[in-house]
């Protein structure tokens, strides 16, 4: 009697969960990036194996370039408005809604205030072609710290405590300036501070 042979299907798998499962991890990471913000200046910062981290936000970042250019940037929006404010009064400068809008979305600016309402009212693409002078930061004429000063002011008064200081030099950056920078912080009493560097590996104990 001839044997009954088994009728043979393919195996087959259903894609669709994965298919769900990979479109929910697309939109979750979409929506929870937060990309770096365009900064005014690329700054190439010297290596180091510390390990200690700037917090996420209430952060105030010095740079100063290879150029010798000190360029000023804040993270909370609505602190910046009121120092904006503030900065403006003292030299005599306003700024209508759309440029203060404007600069509450800048991550880091190099230039003097009584320059900046023009700066704000040109579009993105046209402050990119624009080489920043730096803000001045000398005995004559001190705008650097009027930044820092009214910065923290409008911190402690948002978050009742002032921002953290952080200042990210060029590798090449000129010392002297880099000093200078620091020396202005120390006179207004701003004594903690942290320097920016890139994460290199540790050296091997015994090697």
């Amino acid at each position: 009697m001839p044997k009954v042979k088994p009728h043979r299907t393919s195996p087959s798998l259903d894609m669709t969960p994965m298919v769900d499962l990979a479109f929910l991890l697309v939109t979750f990471f979409m929506l929870t990036t937060k990309f770096a913000p365009e900064e005014a200046v690329v700054v190439d910062t010297p290596s180091s194996t510390s390990e200690l981290r700037l917090p996420e936000s209430h952060v105030i970042t010095i740079s100063v370039d290879k150029d010798k250019r000190v360029f000023f940037g804040m993270d909370d929006a609505k602190p910046k408005m009121a120092m904006l404010s503030r900065v403006g009064a003292k030299y005599g400068v306003t700024f209508t809604a759309a440029q203060a809008k404007t600069f509450s979305n800048l991550s880091s600016f190099g230039v003097p205030v009584q320059q900046l309402p023009d700066f704000l009212s040109r579009d993105n693409e046209q402050r990119k072609t624009i080489k920043q002078p730096g803000i001045p930061a000398d005995s004559l004429n001190n705008q650097f710290i009027d930044w820092v000063v009214e910065a923290q002011a409008a911190s402690r008064k948002e978050f009742g405590k002032p921002a953290y200081v952080a200042i990210k030099g060029d590798g090449v950056a000129d010392v002297p300036t880099v000093m200078k920078v620091i020396k202005l912080l120390q006179d207004k009493n701003i004594n903690r501070f942290n320097l920016i560097t890139d994460l290199e590996t540790k050296p091997v104990a015994g090697k």
